[in-house]
């Protein structure tokens, strides 16, 4: 009892010794009614309610998606050059690099004969290329036409001054059309569709520097595909190269001209789709001394 004659608080389990009032949190001693209220108010809650508040509260936040910040590097999609015209494929410390197309340079008519008798009049031949130290067939049948050996690809071909007419007239013909003039050719006869040449450079040191090629073809369209050479730090790798693709239809002339063999590659690939024979002639200029060639 205490000196007014209440009732005293004392803690549980303190039978004996000096009572000590009970305290809430708070500092006052604790009224029962109000923690009967409290455990009651526990028990009415609902079950999951602290956990839907929860979802719902996570609900209300917005989800933004966001793109990588990495950029993706794409392959350029090769440019089609197929109408007549002059066309500057790029610039460069080197110089200007630039093709020209003539389609039809040769009717329809004067090139199925010229086809046939190219056929019967060249000495066509199958030669034995050498590519790393391996030799191999290459995939075509080639001649030359000039006075002076030519070697490319570890391939010397002798020289051979007995041109036929019907190469003369061409010679003639290409050179009144174009300013330029040729003193040797290269013959290329692609029988089907399994033949074709690998990618390369005219840059061999006896043509000179920024050689002019002159390529004529007769026969089945070919698609002649051009790449440019990839900057040193590629590290030779041609991902993410320019590329341009020519069809090279019967009686076209392309003149390739300026720094395309110093920048760029070309080829013409194998097809899947049968095709009949193409003949394409090359005509270029060879120096006696290739050391004379730059200056």
């Amino acid at each position: 009892m205490t000196k007014d004659g209440g009732p005293e608080c004392r803690e549980p389990g303190l039978a004996l010794g000096r009572a000590r009032p009970l305290h809430s949190q708070a500092g006052t001693c604790r009224d029962p009614v109000h923690v009967a209220a409290t455990a009651k108010s526990h028990l009415q809650q609902r079950p999951g309610q602290t956990w839907t508040n929860k979802e719902q509260h996570l609900s209300d936040r917005q989800f933004v998606f966001k793109e990588p910040q990495q950029v993706v590097r794409r392959a350029p999609e090769p440019r089609v050059i197929d109408k007549e015209g002059v066309y500057e494929i790029s610039l460069s410390p080197t110089g200007i690099s630039r093709v020209r197309l003539y389609p039809g340079f040769i009717d329809v008519k004067e090139a199925n004969w010229v086809l046939d008798r190219l056929r019967q009049d060249v000495p066509w031949k199958q030669r034995t290329g050498i590519r790393e130290d391996v030799t191999y067939q290459q995939p075509r049948l080639t001649a030359w036409y000039g006075e002076l050996p030519y070697t490319y690809s570890r391939v010397t071909m002798e020289p051979n001054p007995h041109w036929p007419p019907v190469l003369l007239t061409l010679k003639s013909r290409i050179e009144e059309n174009t300013g330029h003039t040729f003193n040797s050719l290269l013959c290329n006869l692609y029988r089907h569709e399994k033949d074709s040449v690998d990618w390369h450079s005219d840059n061999e040191p006896s043509l000179g520097r920024c050689p002019v090629i002159a390529s004529l073809s007769f026969g089945a369209t070919r698609t002649f595909e051009m790449r440019k050479k990839p900057p040193p730090e590629e590290n030779g790798d041609y991902t993410y190269v320019e590329r341009v693709k020519i069809p090279l239809d019967h009686g076209t002339l392309l003149i390739m001209e300026g720094a395309t063999q110093a920048d760029w590659q070309h080829r013409v690939p194998k097809e899947y789709h049968s095709r009949e024979p193409r003949i394409n002639l090359t005509f270029r200029t060879v120096c006696p001394d290739p050391r004379g060639a730059h200056s």
